[in-house]
């Protein structure tokens, strides 16, 4: 006769069955309950901030070592008139700036206003190993060279710049669609010429529109930022760019916890095309669009009161071609629905010149699907380049690829002073006297005189005695301006 006992175990009441098995299943959880307990018990108090302070500790050596003081002067107004630009006094100014390295080879980039004006630029290198200690941080010991203008976008507000300094360590740009509100982030920089400084904060919201009528988005974060950060980096605890540090919105002119980024995403198409040509190609399809408002809507009797709506097409473009009419109100590109004007630039700064966008529009109570051939603008200075040799044209004291100013050139510039000079259609490395141009610059005279020719400007630089102090005049942005220089051959 068996026991209670046994005939329990033979037979097993289902009720045991599913007890049984919920214990065997909470095994794992109870065991890790116990290890995190017994962990939790042998450490001590402030570990975990330890462990914090130094995963930071670890990034900032990472990542300083690609963050630059950018140092510029140049000349501008002193200060403001509100009787026009007549009673402006010009004097001479310093600006300091930030910025991060990009490439190996010393290609760096910042912010457009760091660098605007320039007459020279200089680049203070951080330590190259990273060096936190206190002895590195009392140290006076800096590396300053000489820094080149590459390229600018006024309208990105975004610059290039490169230096000569061999292998420099450099940092990547994030993946601008993995960024994440609430995320945390890194301001590195120089504010108020503070080089080497560093603030933490979170990513306050991932693409901020600060005009409803400009497609310009920017990251904005609470990590402390003051001028002088312009053009530094806005990291990731990854230490990847998520993206350059712009400007503030503050009432007493410092930080007050609203710091917008340029996003990563923007960065990268800017450097490569900066790097490339000196200026933007951006890519579009030919129309103009607007934010939708609600009295708009009611007005035009259009079929939503949100999103976008095509304010003018362009004659002949790509869009007209494929049938796109003023007043069409944009629902969807590539399949993704747009309810904003930053999306669509977003999307199209992201395609190539030559690809084609499928466009989904509201025509009253119609829709209509369309694609659309992105288009690069027609640009003077790719057409003027083109017709550069990178021998023949070659000015190697100022570092420039030039091209004279003929019939034909003034033709395709409308924008010339007087039809003579010599445009500046590139930059090139070996330059042997510091002289800020940039491409599209229009060499008018050196020391007065008229610079009609390659072989004239050359022949004027060779006549000049070292250390003799010299000045071009140029045209800039439809402006005339002096750029003086020391004529000190390295």
């Amino acid at each position: 006769m068996f026991s209670l006992a046994q005939q329990f175990v033979k037979k097993p009441h289902p009720l045991a069955r599913r007890t049984w098995g919920a214990l065997c299943g909470l095994a794992p959880l109870l065991l890790f309950c116990l290890l995190a307990v017994a962990a939790r018990a042998q450490e001590r108090p402030g570990d975990a901030l330890r462990k914090l302070s130094g995963s930071v500790n670890e990034l900032v050596k990472k990542v300083s070592p690609s963050v630059v003081q950018i140092l510029v002067t140049g000349y501008g107004p002193l200060e403001e008139s509100d009787k026009g630009n007549t009673n402006a006094i010009i004097g001479r100014q310093r600006a300091i700036g930030s910025g991060f390295i990009v490439d190996a080879s010393g290609y760096i980039v910042t912010n457009a206003h760091v660098v605007n004006g320039a007459q020279r630029v200089q680049v203070v290198l951080p330590s190259p190993n990273g060096d936190d200690s206190l002895d590195a941080a009392l140290s006076t010991r800096t590396t300053i060279l000489a820094a080149r203008i590459i390229g600018v976008s006024r309208e990105n507000d975004l610059a290039v710049i490169k230096v000569d300094a061999g292998k420099l360590p450099a940092l990547a740009l994030a993946s601008y669609r993995k960024l994440r509100q609430g995320e945390l982030v890194f301001a590195f920089g120089s504010p108020e010429g503070l080089r080497n400084s560093v603030t933490m904060g979170v990513v306050s919201a991932v693409a901020r529109q600060i005009d409803p009528d400009s497609p310009t988005i920017y990251v904005q974060t609470d990590a402390p930022i003051n001028p002088g950060n312009s053009g530094g980096p806005l990291v990731n605890v990854d230490g990847e760019v998520v993206g350059v540090d712009t400007f503030i919105l503050s009432q007493s002119g410092g930080n007050e916890g609203l710091g917008f980024a340029i996003p990563s995403a923007v960065v990268n198409v800017a450097y490569q095309q900066l790097r490339k040509f000196g200026h933007l190609h951006r890519p579009e399809i030919g129309v103009s669009i607007q934010t939708i408002t609600p009295s708009m809507a009611e007005a035009l009797n259009l079929p939503r009161n949100y999103g976008v709506i095509v304010s003018d097409v362009q004659p002949d473009g790509p869009a007209q071609a494929a049938g796109v009419q003023i007043g069409d109100v944009i629902a969807a590109i590539d399949g993704k629905a747009v309810d904003n004007l930053p999306f669509v630039a977003f999307h199209l700064l992201s395609r190539e010149t030559g690809d084609k966008v499928h466009l989904d529009v509201l025509r009253g109570k119609d829709r209509y699907g369309f694609d659309v051939p992105l288009m690069a603008p027609p640009h003077d200075m790719d057409q003027i380049a083109a017709l550069a040799d990178p021998e023949k044209n070659l000015v190697p004291a100022l570092g420039i690829v030039g091209v004279e100013i003929d019939a034909k050139i003034a033709a395709m510039t409308s924008d010339l002073r007087d039809p003579f000079g010599i445009i500046v259609a590139a930059r090139s490395a070996g330059a042997t006297v510091e002289v800020s141009l940039n491409t599209g610059d229009v060499i008018r005279t050196l020391n007065g005189q008229p610079m009609t020719t390659l072989d004239r400007l050359r022949d004027a630089l060779k006549a000049l005695h070292p250390g003799a102090a010299a000045v071009l005049q140029i045209q800039r942005d439809q402006k005339l301006m002096f750029i003086s220089f020391t004529f000190d051959p390295q």
